[in-house]
């Protein structure tokens, strides 16, 4: 399992990218296994910092690249590799 960086966005990074970049390096570490249930996002909001809006944007971010996968009803789980 490899180090994530501290989330620490900057100046010119939208955030919602910074978050879904942040979260992304916490999956290719190992810390966030394919299959783990992430942490409901009003949860992350508080973790991060950030609105509620601004994870939920990162988290459509991480669902279009692939990375994530939601199911309705049950949460949202890390994508199988």
């Amino acid at each position: 399992m490899g180090d994530v960086p501290e989330f620490r966005p900057q100046g010119h990074e939208l955030l919602y990218v910074a978050i879904a970049d942040h979260l992304a390096a916490r999956i290719d570490s190992g810390e966030l296994r394919p299959g783990a249930r992430l942490a409901p996002e009003r949860e992350l909001a508080v973790e991060y910092g950030v609105a509620y809006l601004t994870v939920r944007r990162a988290m459509v971010e991480l669902r279009d690249r692939g990375r994530i996968l939601t199911v309705h009803g049950k949460g949202t789980f890390v994508a199988p590799d």
